[in-house]
């Protein structure tokens, strides 16, 4: 039914970046028999589950017995993570066959810590590429540098270094030339990519008015469940201002099959925006301009 569904383990993290707006909501991290009970409902409905919506993954204490519910249901796993943990949680990764992809959102470091070496940093995650490279070899590791600039490229500089690092560690050449509208990721070897895309604003009803057409993958090809269990139709809607439902409560095709997220959904594939939040996201012009 979805390619996935992003299940806010935990909306807590131990940075603060710049492009990752502050939440309205409670911090919380999801327990881990809420999540084998939201797990159970929609395992059955996506290609895999993406650990993330809000927040750090691995700050969640029960990341374990999370990973161990998934291998269970038998679901694909998608992390995306700031990577200053993966020394700890290497072994967890490597081991667990659940997981098919993990991103490595690495203008965070230089977001945070602009006056650190960032070469240490890309040490860790480059020889966890290794060790997965001999243990997980069907393991796709994206390093993101979502931080490209319409016109030109406010971090030029730093993502330079990042690119002759990775060059020098795996002796190999990659192409500078960037076109994040056309090809945004570039192969570095086996299944390892560099993934580049242009910063991008979070949806809020304070922005400005962008219009009533347009269309999005939300409640088509993902949908959002937050840690408190909201439903929510799309992975920008970060403070639940579309609040379809909660699983806990409710069972997540009773949701789905609300007035209010099948209007969504027909509106969308009609082109047309229903709900006030998606006339204030700059994003689904993304999704027109394609």
């Amino acid at each position: 039914m979805f390619k996935r569904v992003y299940i806010e383990i935990s909306n807590v993290c131990d940075l603060q970046c710049s492009f990752c707006p502050s939440i309205k909501r409670e911090k919380k991290f999801m327990s881990v028999p809420d999540f084998d009970k939201i797990l159970g409902q929609v395992a059955s409905l996506t290609e895999e589950v993406c650990l993330h919506l809000m927040g750090e993954p691995f700050t969640h204490p029960k990341i374990d017995d999370i990973l161990k519910i998934c291998s269970d249901h038998n679901t694909k796993v998608q992390i995306t993570t700031n990577g200053l943990h993966i020394d700890k949680f290497k072994d967890l990764v490597l081991d667990s066959t659940q997981i098919r992809q993990i991103n490595f959102s690495i203008q965070s470091f230089t977001d945070n810590f602009p006056n650190k070496d960032i070469n240490e940093y890309l040490l860790r995650i480059l020889n966890f590429v290794v060790s997965a490279t001999k243990l997980r070899p069907d393991l796709y590791i994206n390093l993101r540098l979502w931080n490209i600039d319409d016109v030109a490229c406010a971090n030029a500089h730093d993502n330079e270094r990042v690119i002759s690092y990775v060059e020098d560690f795996f002796k190999t050449k990659i192409n500078r030339k960037i076109d994040v509208g056309y090809m945004k990721s570039k192969k570095v070897c086996d299944k390892l990519y560099l993934h580049f895309d242009s910063r991008f604003e979070w949806p809020s009803l304070e922005l400005p008015y962008i219009g009533d057409n347009g269309t999005c993958h939300g409640m088509s090809g993902h949908i959002g469940i937050l840690a408190d269990a909201t439903v929510v139709p799309c992975c920008l809607d970060k403070d639940a201002n579309i609040p379809l439902g909660n699983c806990l409560e409710q069972n997540i095709l009773s949701i789905l099959g609300g007035q209010r997220a099948i209007k969504m959904k027909e509106g969308f594939a009609k082109g047309s925006l229903v709900e006030e939040l998606c006339r204030h996201c700059s994003y689904i012009q993304r999704f027109s301009q394609k």
